[in-house]
């Protein structure tokens, strides 16, 4: 359940993922094959021709190697994906808290208690009364998850359960759980219109989104520091994130004619990137590295990881000739 616009060989070429990640994985795991326009005009099926299996052991795992390859290495023209069936019954709900850390920290306890949840979405303060007004549902102002679980029927209920015991545990208020396919539809398009609702709340300004990932261990602390840091530099950047996996977003929204804000909106994404590498994390869980990350790339790989991702480049495209200056 990618965002608006996605194509499945651009979710695959960015290492993608989507709401439901969670419990089904990213591109990644749900890759099974790739046909790629490489650099010299050969086409390269990255399991063999027609070749699907579920796992397999022959030679070096090329498939992976292009899954996040951001166009560096060739054309993904083709991609083989992981089927799942669907659930027999799904609910989802709405539950708000007093601050993002006990939003959070929800989170982290009902993955804990092995809830099999399908998606656990986060929204701070700001972006859910953004949502709120751009999508007219009459959220309150406060941290909010939207949690959505899969299952039979039967264990369906005892899932709705545990979730709600969960989120009382955490001082979050939870309001009636959704079955019906209307009302499911509606609040998930409301959490994709995030970016529409976010740039709503500064008309005529620019929008900048960056994401980083960390171990679910440490999400509260770097949500919350996050959060202080956003609030200390004076920038307008609602937090939302597949918290479920410990990915989640800035949208950054500033008027790009005032250098001085534009300077201050790069220096915390800077900060937000290196937060998440000091806390064990990845600089960037979906987004990808592009030219913006670069420097981080490096700092998360170390200078061997880094020269061994320019051998391969170096290998397979010798004259420089895809998506060149980009990430390496």
């Amino acid at each position: 359940d990618p965002g608006a616009d996605a194509s499945l060989c651009g979710m695959a070429a960015t290492g993608a993922s989507g709401t439901n990640a969670v419990r089904y994985g990213t591109m990644r795991p749900n890759v099974l094959n790739l046909r790629v326009v490489l650099p010299d005009g050969r086409l390269l099926h990255t399991a063999g021709p027609g070749r699907q299996p579920r796992k397999r052991a022959a030679g070096y795992d090329l498939t992976s190697l292009f899954v996040g390859s951001e166009g560096t290495l060739g054309f993904l023209t083709q991609a083989t994906l992981r089927l799942h069936p669907l659930p027999e019954a799904t609910a989802v709900t709405i539950a708000s808290f007093p601050s993002v850390g006990a939003a959070v920290a929800c989170t982290v306890q009902v993955l804990q208690a092995a809830v099999p949840v399908a998606r656990i979405e986060f929204l701070d303060e700001v972006m859910a009364d953004a949502c709120s007004h751009f999508s007219g549902m009459g959220l309150p102002a406060a941290a909010t998850l939207l949690l959505e679980l899969h299952g039979s029927r039967h264990s369906l209920a005892e899932q709705q359960q545990q979730t709600e015991e969960i989120v009382r545990q955490n001082s979050g208020s939870s309001l009636a759980w959704a079955e019906g396919l209307e009302e499911r539809e509606r609040l998930w398009s409301m959490r994709h219109n995030a970016w529409y609702a976010a740039l709503a709340l500064r008309p005529g300004c620019q929008g900048y989104s960056t994401d980083v990932c960390v171990p679910i261990s440490r999400l509260p602390d770097v949500v919350v520091e996050t959060k202080q840091d956003l609030q200390a530099s004076g920038i307008t950047g609602p937090m939302v994130g597949h918290v479920g996996d410990g990915n989640f977003h800035c949208l950054l929204i500033f008027n790009s004619q005032d250098p001085e804000e534009a300077q201050r909106v790069h220096a915390f994404t800077q900060r937000l990137g290196r937060r998440a590498l000091a806390a064990g994390g990845t600089c960037t869980g979906e987004h990808g590295v592009g030219l913006g990350k670069r420097a981080l790339l490096q700092e998360e790989l170390g200078q061997e990881g880094l020269d061994t991702l320019r051998s391969i480049k170096a290998a397979l495209d010798p004259h420089n000739l895809m998506n060149p200056g980009k990430v390496l």
